[in-house]
């Protein structure tokens, strides 16, 4: 545009020149001399050609994105929000009509700022842009990661959705460990998956060894004080990446998508998350797998994708073909050395005629006969505490493992999970019975009205029941009244009427039936005189 400008101050600016611009700009010849007409009055229209100069019509204002925030990006509900407003103002205003306020918006706001209004960070995410990381060598950075599986799995007769904890290679893809539990994960499944990520022999290889980064994402469990232990004696770097950033360890959340689409979705007990407040359409007679069965499964998916699945990063190549491409040295550990790094060490004990007292229980073992006296130190596998491993404090030496003492059968285990099972469901039914109140449906604008019809006795009666069940309704405190003040101090009568009086005391001077009241000191007062007061 500054070009034409400077053609038609010289005199040379033809039609051909507007056509050729206006063919290079995709508009019509008129829109151009338009432009210029303009841009002769405004030097700003001539760097941005066709923008709307400021003040001009209606643009989104801090209220309006306000608006749409609350409203989850409901333009419409927004519209009649704006109507009200203008309304209650003096002197009233004039609102937007529906359309200015479409046009205004998908013109002043990109579209991730209105996914972002309208649905959050995740959904604004998604219209970001994102860089590739260079991929680098074969155990140069791991990325680790939890996922429950959206899967229905039978755990000892109970339907549960399993969790996974797995540790990927960035520069070749493949999964190096990987640990299954029934229930929520914790440090233990960290160093399960751990010690399966490193070791590189059978059945665990031929991926393995240290290596220099693992990057995680806030995650308690792994930031935990044995699991972080783990790390740093293995010489690995932890990455702690910031919060809600799943792009910063793409390769893992990769992984967690690819496993749901290609292995999880066909299987029974399949129960993707549902929207709030809907629940999942599952055949009722389906079968579910049990916990042996998927985890045997999802360890031969976990073979099939290291050796034969050809991801697109990996141009046509299996993770154990760029494994075994890459030239880069590995730093193997030995099996007994990586067990003793990833177990959580608790400090030293006194090995004495019963064994180690550890957690209130004792433990013993065949190779402490004749030991007892010497100082150890214990280290255990977090949650499993049936056995511990003991070494010599003094030089680090293994001794051994030693078991639980007097340790219950699986008959006595079983019989106490399933009393304490009884008992919480007595305990919520009990407390659900007692708080469920329901209420009279309304057409119109009025206070909640309780339903459940109950009479005055019917009231006496769970009131005097409930009584006898609380403690502060036994307290009897006037049962012992406080006792008198001493005679000199100046008590209100209305005080006074409620003390017990004070216990007689025998005169000192021996008289019968005369008695002297306590001093302040708790000594008896002397025996007062005709000059003192009245005498008897």
């Amino acid at each position: 545009m500054r070009r034409l400008l400077a053609l038609r101050a010289g005199k040379k600016l033809t039609a051909g020149h507007v056509r050729v611009a206006a063919d290079a700009l995709g508009v019509s010849e008129r829109t151009v001399w338009r432009w210029l007409a303009t841009a002769e009055s405004d030097e700003s229209a001539a760097v941005h050609p066709g923008a709307r100069p400021r003040g001009a019509g209606f643009t989104v204002t801090p209220e309006v994105r306000g608006l749409l925030a609350l409203w989850k990006g409901n333009v419409r509900a927004v519209h009649r929000e704006l109507v009200l407003r203008a309304a209650r103002r003096s002197p009233p205003a004039e609102a937007p009509s529906l359309t200015t306020l479409h046009r205004a918006i998908h013109r002043d706001l990109t579209p991730g700022e209105r996914a972002g209004l309208a649905g959050g960070e995740r959904a604004a995410r998604k219209h970001d842009v994102f860089l590739a990381r260079p991929r680098g060598w074969r155990n140069k950075v791991w990325e680790t990661d939890h996922m429950q599986v959206p899967v229905l799995v039978d755990v000892d007769g109970k339907p549960r959705r399993p969790w996974i904890t797995w540790f990927t290679d960035c520069a070749t893809n493949a999964i190096t460990g990987i640990a299954v539990t029934p229930g929520h994960p914790s440090r233990e499944s960290v160093l399960a998956a751990l010690r399966s990520a490193v070791l590189r022999e059978d059945p665990y290889g031929p991926f393995g060894g240290l290596p220099e980064k693992v990057r995680v994402d806030r995650g308690k469990v792994f930031l935990s004080r044995t699991v972080t232990a783990a790390f740093d004696l293995l010489d690995v770097t932890v990455e702690d990446l910031p919060a809600y950033t799943p792009h910063l360890k793409g390769s893992v959340e990769g992984l967690n998508r690819a496993v749901e689409s290609m292995f999880l979705a066909a299987l029974p007990g399949y129960a993707r998350q549902p929207r709030p407040g809907k629940r999942s359409s599952r055949p009722k007679d389906e079968v579910l797998l049990g916990f042996e069965d998927f985890t045997a499964g999802l360890l031969d998916w976990t073979r099939w994708w290291n050796t034969e699945h050809q991801p697109a990063p990996l141009r046509g190549r299996t993770p154990l073909q760029a494994w075994q491409d890459d030239p880069t040295p590995l730093r193997d550990v030995p099996a007994t050395d990586l067990w003793t790094f990833t177990l959580e060490d608790v400090g030293t004990r006194t090995l004495t005629t019963r064994g180690i007292r550890f957690k209130k229980n004792d433990y013993v073992g065949p190779w402490m006969t004749g030991r007892a006296g010497i100082q150890v130190r214990i280290r255990f596998m977090p949650h499993h505490d049936h056995r511990i491993e003991v070494y010599h404090a003094a030089t680090g030496r293994y001794l051994g493992p030693a078991d639980l003492a007097d340790q219950a059968t699986e008959e006595q285990v079983s019989a106490v999970r399933r009393a304490r099972a009884a008992r919480s469901r007595r305990l919520k039914k009990d407390l659900e019975g007692s708080q469920r109140q329901r209420y009279a449906a309304a057409i119109q604008a009025e206070p909640p009205r309780r339903l459940g019809a109950l009479t005055g006795a019917q009231a006496d009666a769970e009131l005097a029941q409930s009584a006898d069940a609380g403690l502060s309704q036994l307290a009897l405190p006037d049962v012992v009244p406080p006792a008198a003040p001493p005679a000199d101090w100046r008590t209100p009568a209305s005080l006074a009427a409620l003390t017990t009086p004070q216990p007689p005391v025998p005169d000192p001077s021996g008289c019968d039936g005369a008695f002297a009241p306590y001093s302040r000191d708790g000594r008896a007062a002397p025996p007062t005189t005709a000059e003192d007061g009245d005498a008897s």
